[in-house]
């Protein structure tokens, strides 16, 4: 039987959209689920605030009434604006080994992109950075951070068999955090005093986002601009973020690196691992994932850090070192031995050598495909 694309269209196509992986990663040691209801909420175009500037559409592709695939299409309209291009995106790409499977997946992404004039399609990618993008291609033996991506060995493959090609790659690494001090420490005080910084200190994550929550994120947004596929967040979105984050954040390990006019020129957002506690409850909350996700955020010795951004006049000047003497001071003395570094583009040499001074070893590499319709 030929496979068939459904665009979904109803509640009950959406939850065999967002729970396909769970069957197809049953067996799989290091796949970590999304939470379900943020899957849900991210394509609810009422409560998603990216849909003021972006399309998007998901398929199913049946074998009979058997779910075999996924896609999301997503046009993120200022980010090609932004970026000169006209392309389409793909995401939430899922698949059982049969290439046709795949093809009949990308041909409906294309069949979108161009309804709405695109000539690239490039993947995966989500409506914006703060979404998962980026296919496994090295790292398969670890256990995946939540906030990734995790893939078979086999996407990647069968993606250059239908002609895409590697865009960009992001690399992650995995660092031991110990009682000695990397030497670029000694400059922390010098910094410090030279350009009027110092590292915000609280015990609420509430206080925090109420006096720099919206900064910090303009902060991103221009730290982040040039970066690949960038899209700007707007001022409703950093409010749902802020409204999603806080409640788990911990301020111990949430650097925020101010001038003299209390203004953030830096940051550095990290969380304890909760990968295996979302994995053990299935990406649900109830009846036990909420407490156990609880719990990883309480004790644990894996840090991963979700982003690190500083303003580009501060950029070159080591703003950036007194947030990661923040972080590791707070981390020993909560108990956390390694430090998951967020994916971090290949090119990007400034954060490629933050951490030259740690111990560590690879651990994941992510890549952006991309070829024309």
């Amino acid at each position: 039987m030929p496979i068939q694309i459904v665009k979904v269209s109803s509640r009950s196509q959406l939850r065999k959209f967002i729970d396909f992986p769970e069957e197809l990663y049953k067996d799989s040691e290091n796949y970590v689920p999304a939470l379900r209801g943020d899957e849900f909420d991210t394509f609810n175009k009422r409560s998603n605030p990216a849909y003021e500037f972006c399309e998007s559409e998901c398929y199913l592709a049946m074998d009979g009434k058997t779910v075999v695939g996924r896609v999301a299409a997503i046009i993120n309209h200022k980010a090609n604006r932004n970026h000169g291009d006209t392309a389409v995106r793909f995401g939430w790409l899922d698949f059982i080994e049969d290439i046709n499977v795949l093809k009949a997946l990308i041909e409906a992404v294309e069949t979108f992109g161009h309804a709405h004039s695109c000539t690239l399609i490039k993947g995966p990618l989500g409506f914006t950075d703060m979404d998962k993008e980026g296919l496994l291609v090295e790292g398969y033996e670890n256990l995946s951070p939540f906030t990734c991506l995790y893939n078979f060995p086999y996407y990647g493959t069968m993606l250059e068999q239908l002609g895409f090609v590697k865009e960009v790659d992001w690399t992650q690494k995995l660092v031991k955090i110990t009682s000695d001090f990397p030497s670029m420490f000694r400059l922390a005080d010098r910094i410090e005093q030279r350009y009027g910084l110092r590292c915000v200190r609280s015990k609420s994550m509430w206080d925090i986002g109420k006096r720099y929550g919206m900064e910090i994120f303009h902060l991103y947004n221009e730290a982040f601009a040039p970066l690949f596929q960038f899209s700007p967040l707007t001022d409703r979105q950093i409010k749902r973020y802020l409204q999603t984050y806080l409640p788990i954040l911990d301020p111990d390990f949430v650097a925020i690196c101010v001038n003299s006019e209390d203004k953030p020129v830096g940051f550095a957002f990290c969380v304890p691992s909760i990968s295996k506690a979302v994995k053990k409850s299935g990406g649900r909350l109830l009846p036990f994932g909420i407490f156990r996700i609880l719990r990883a955020l309480k004790k644990n010795d894996t840090l991963e850090a979700l982003m690190i951004g500083v303003l580009p006049e501060y950029q070159g000047k080591g703003a950036v070192i007194p947030i990661i003497k923040f972080l590791h001071e707070n981390a020993l003395r909560r108990g956390i031995s390694r430090l998951m570094l967020n994916p971090e583009l290949e090119e990007n040499f400034k954060v490629q050598t933050l951490f030259d001074e740690y111990e560590g070893t690879p651990y994941m590499r992510r890549r952006a495909y991309t070829k024309p319709m």
